[in-house]
């Protein structure tokens, strides 16, 4: 009886040990390398941003440079870009008391729809979205039977 118990011991602690420093690990490093990668593709997708910039002018004769950060949707045969306004500000702040999404809804009265896109000055992304891509290239585990 005692010897069994002993066996048993024995046995609970190598599953035990495999257990808790082969199977489990693996487990966190999967998930951990799934959700580098969901993120990684999130960041390739996020697609181009930039900045626009120009005057409005008021019926007072008020004026003050308008700043939008926008994000290209779609690009037209004619040299139009297709924007979501993610953020704007006035340079004087005077010049306009609204803020958030109420500018943003001005913002998008006054411009519309479709920019310039040699207006637009981009972010630059294509150095970034090679380092993404070569490191997303980098994760693959497969080598170590990990996924």
């Amino acid at each position: 009886m005692a010897f069994g118990l002993f066996w048993i011991f024995i046995l609970g602690a190598l599953l035990g040990y495999i257990y808790g420093y082969h199977i489990r690990p693996k487990q966190r490093l999967r998930q951990a390398v799934r959700e580098v990668r969901e993120r990684c593709v999130v960041a390739l997708e996020e697609g181009n941003r930039g900045v626009y910039k120009t005057v409005v002018t008021d019926s007072s004769r008020k004026s003050s440079e308008l700043v939008v950060e926008v994000k290209e949707l779609a690009v037209t045969q004619s040299g139009q870009v297709k924007v979501q306004y993610l953020s704007a500000y006035y340079k004087n702040p005077e010049f306009r008391t609204r803020k958030g999404e109420a500018l943003l809804k001005e913002v998008q009265g006054l411009l519309g729809d479709y920019l310039p896109l040699n207006e637009i000055e981009w972010y630059e992304t294509n150095e970034r979205h090679e380092n993404i891509k070569k490191y997303l290239n980098s994760i693959t585990l497969t080598h170590y039977n990990l996924l």
